[in-house]
């Protein structure tokens, strides 16, 4: 317990300093367990000279860009280059519950949105925060570790927009090149593969409320299903990114087996300034970085291949004088090539907030549980509380009466988490929502403190969201925080939607399963909405507005589409329209967001993307 106070105070205070931050990962780092396995360990860090000279460059090493590093190394005679600015994972940052833990340390790069008028209205500053991973693994560092990858007509849409090859027939041979599936139910499945590099698992652990979430989806008519299968809709167990009960992300997976390939090297803490491209030839030939203080240039044979994110990708794009001209121009920065890039950007919203609380002890996880000396050692053994991806343990994917039209997509996910808000004692998930004490304390101030830690969550998820945001640059220095503004809610069907998702989550607590534990929705109205009839839709509709907040699952921002397409960035082969060696591979490009987890689809398209390349330069792809 005591540990765990004095880590987040360290982390508190560190949140803000990359030089601290240099500090922070030598601490954490000598708590990190011995690697079990041989191939798992530190990736060394490399310092290019200036002026010298690689194959590929990927900027970012996040979720996409260690998959990119991983495939294109496979060409031995390919010189590769990776810049990432953030360092090493970290014991905690391992720790599947700790996701909520690790948005307020210097691994994420603080984003913020603008004040949103019908969302995160009573948070900290009236702003939705951002978490971006910037860290070895980037945001699959920092993510729930669910692993979900929508409904297949999703990646048709993309084919309907224009996008030849992305269809889902054609992208799932990706999903299970990357996948190790080590659920027992599903080694056989069509759906999974064997012998990827990235685990995917479920935790071990498990509470009565789990069985009670399975059989409140039989009385509501749903199956327990494997939503990455034939059916999406339904009751499931999350998929994890899971090793042995540890986070496996993509540095994990990818990058840590083949850091000693001799041909791929890693630099870490470098930020990328500017990406430079020729304004005759309109040709990227390089990248401008900073590490240790100092500025580089270093350039591409081949491609610079940017993997920044949805705010990284677009950001370093317009840095560079790629994107409208007419904002381009407002900043002082020279239009190199005019592209929409910033719009269509897409998010999924969820509802945070509410809290159930049973009657029963022993069915929920709370800080204190997680900080108890015997969930360390249960996790130190593969198995206890700890390792819940995020809190999780139950989803559900369903469709509201504003998704009738889309042949069996839904467009609500439930997701049951195993503790609430309620019984955040510690202010860590306060912290990471934005939450501000005050108004923890006026809604749940008054609750006995053994029912809030007997509190679990049902938060509804938009997965299909009808609003549409924009990104852009606050100045021509890449060390200002972009303006984002997604929009939550503009489309006045996603709040409706969301709201059927509330009235969903009271159906699951009144089943015969949940009330066996006399399971009750904690009723002290949120400040503001104190005005309207407490579970009215009016009062639903202000309480929404007021603390919803992203999922972290930004995408669209360089929108890929053909090149008859006004609001297209990327071609269907990733290349940046107009520009001559630039691709990008990651969440950005999505047309449309999928209906799902974004993680596994960025890491579906990175694999695509590496065989792209391939093929555009003539080498032999391993036949899927």
């Amino acid at each position: 317990m005591k540990l765990l106070i004095f880590v987040y105070i360290i982390l508190k205070t560190t949140e803000a300093s990359t030089e601290r931050y240099n500090f922070l990962d030598f601490w954490t780092n000598l708590f990190r367990p011995i690697p079990r396995l041989a191939k798992e360990g530190f990736v060394p860090d490399y310092t290019p000279k200036d002026g010298q000279e690689y194959d590929f460059i990927i900027i970012g090493a996040g979720s996409a860009g260690c998959v990119l590093a991983n495939r294109l190394s496979e060409i031995s005679e390919w010189k590769v280059l990776i810049l990432e600015a953030g360092g090493n994972e970290n014991y905690f940052s391992d720790i599947p519950i700790f996701a909520p833990f690790l948005s307020i340390t210097p691994m994420n790069w603080g984003y913020v949105s603008e004040p949103q008028q019908k969302a995160c209205r009573n948070l900290r500053d009236h702003v939705c925060y951002m978490p971006r991973g910037k860290v070895l693994g980037g945001s699959s560092v920092l993510n729930f570790l669910i692993y979900q990858r929508g409904h297949p007509e999703d990646y048709n849409d993309w084919v309907r927009m224009g996008n030849e090859g992305w269809s889902y027939n054609e992208v799932l041979p990706y999903f299970k090149k990357s996948e190790n599936i080590h659920i027992k139910e599903l080694l056989n499945s069509t759906y999974h593969g064997k012998g990827g590099y990235l685990d995917i698992d479920y935790s071990s652990f498990s509470t009565p409320l789990n069985d009670a979430f399975k059989n409140a989806g039989h009385e509501l008519g749903y199956e327990w299903n494997d939503p990455n299968g034939e059916n999406v809709i339904g009751f499931s167990k999350p998929q994890a990114t899971i090793r042995k009960g540890r986070r496996c992300s993509s540095s994990k997976a990818f990058l840590e087996p083949v850091r000693y390939r001799r041909n791929l090297k890693v630099s870490k803490f470098s930020t990328a300034t500017k990406i430079l491209i020729d304004p005759l030839t309109k040709r990227a030939n390089g990248v401008e970085f900073i590490k240790n203080n100092k500025i580089k240039r270093i350039y591409a044979r081949r491609e610079v291949v940017l993997a920044g994110g949805t705010i990284g990708s677009a950001q370093l794009l317009m840095l560079s004088g790629v994107g409208p001209k007419e904002h381009l121009s407002e900043l002082g920065i020279q239009t190199i090539v005019d592209l929409p890039v910033g719009y269509n950007l897409q998010d999924h919203v969820t509802f945070s907030g509410n809290a159930f609380i049973v009657n029963t002890t022993g069915l929920c996880v709370n800080d204190m549980i997680a900080a108890s000396p015997a969930s360390a050692v249960s996790y130190m053994l593969g198995g206890g509380p700890l390792t819940i991806p995020g809190g999780a343990t139950g989803l559900a994917f369903i469709q509201t009466d504003y998704a009738k039209d889309m042949n069996g997509r839904p467009d609500i996910e439930m997701v049951m988490g195993a503790g609430s808000l309620a019984g955040d004692l510690l202010g860590i998930i306060r912290s990471m929502l934005g939450v501000t004490d005050e108004w923890y304390r006026e809604v749940y101030g008054s609750l006995p403190l053994n029912e809030r830690q007997q509190s679990f969550a049902l938060n509804p998820v938009l997965i299909r969201p009808r609003s549409v945001g924009r990104m852009k640059l606050s100045s021509s220095n890449f060390t200002d925080q972009p303006r984002i503004q997604p929009n939550y809610f503009e489309h006045p069907d996603d709040l409706q939607a969301i709201k059927e998702g509330v009235r969903f989550a009271q159906k699951i607590i009144q089943t015969k399963a949940f009330q066996r534990y006399g399971t009750r929705l904690h009723n002290t109205p949120f400040p503001n909405c104190r005005h309207l009839t407490f579970d009215s839709d009016e009062y639903w509709e202000c309480a929404i507005e007021q603390t919803s907040i992203t999922l972290d699952h930004l995408a669209g921002t360089c929108k890929m589409g053909s090149q008859g397409d006004p609001s297209a960035v990327v071609s269907p082969r990733l290349l940046v329209h107009g520009i001559h060696g630039l691709r990008i591979a990651d969440a950005s490009i999505m047309p449309r967001i999928p209906a799902s987890h974004t993680h596994a689809p960025v890491v579906m398209i990175a694999e695509k993307a590496a065989d792209i390349i391939k093929q555009d330069w003539k080498q032999p792809i391993q036949q899927l």
